[in-house]
Order: C-alpha cells, then structure tokens, then sequence
C-alpha cells in the first residue's frame, strides 16, 4: 500500500471529517462513553474541520485519492491524529507523526505535547513521548505526554 503524507486541502474537510468520525465510532468507542464519543464528534463536522485547516498545519495521508489519516501541528501541540479504522495498524499513524515532528523541526519547536486519548497513549508511547498528567472534561481522561526534540527516536 503506498501511503503519502502532504498538506490537507481545504476541499478535503469532508474526507477529513469522515476519518476522524469513523476512527471515534469503531476505535474510540472502546475506551470511552458514548456522551463523551457524542460530545467530540461535534468538533469534527465538516465545517469544524474546514476552519481547523484555516488555523493549523493540517496533514493527511492518502492511498491513491482516498483520505486515510490526519494530523495536524498546532504551534507546538500536536492534535487530531486519526486513521481510518480499515487502515490502523499499517505504520500510517507514525508516517503522520514524523511529518509533524519534521515541520515542528524546521519550525525550531523544542518539543511536542499531545492531548491523547487513552486509546492512543501506547502509540504515542511508542514513538517517545512520556505521560506527564490526566486532564478531564468532565468524564473524559485525556492524557497530556510529551516528547523533546532533542531526543531521538
């Protein structure tokens, strides 16, 4: 399967949005209530990812014209990390993480947060960043990690 990392097009927020929605529903949805699964797909409408691509360094990656995952660098936090539940597990994820990782680079960011789902902490794990609190919305356990720069992989 070859896989491409670029820039999100703002005629892409559909695809985008249908990513991130089906990733909440079949991934998600074992770690977290359905209020709270409710709750997130509203930031994540089309329109709502429309205006994230205005405001963030959003990145997709794509097999053929397909929209498979996205990332996206929003000065030095990474958000919205996601990947069709069909094509997890494929290295897809840290193909978007090491793009992030290489802008936050040229960019001269020190180091990376991210707010992490519990059902992504071991991804993220993975790839060096350390857990250093829980953030709650209410019910919802979100794990804020980190990971320097300066560190290698």
């Amino acid at each position: 399967m070859e896989c491409s990392i670029r820039p999100a097009l703002e005629d892409e927020a559909d695809q985008i949005s249908a990513v991130i929605l089906r990733a909440l529903r079949e991934t998600n949805a074992k770690d977290y209530t359905d209020e709270i699964i409710e709750r997130v797909e509203r930031s994540f409408s089309p329109s709502a990812v429309l205006q994230l691509i205005g405001k963030r360094t959003v990145f997709v990656a794509t097999v053929g014209n397909r929209v498979v995952g996205t990332a996206s660098l929003d000065e030095s936090v990474v958000r919205t990390v996601f990947v069709a539940p069909d094509a997890q597990a494929q290295g897809i994820g840290k193909l978007l993480m090491a793009e992030v990782e290489r802008t936050a680079r040229g960019r001269n960011i020190p180091s990376l947060t991210v707010p992490s789902s519990v059902t992504a902490e071991s991804f993220y794990a993975r790839l060096g960043f350390t857990a250093v609190r829980d953030s709650y919305y209410g019910d919802e356990r979100t794990i804020i990690m980190e990971r320097s720069l300066n560190d290698p992989l």
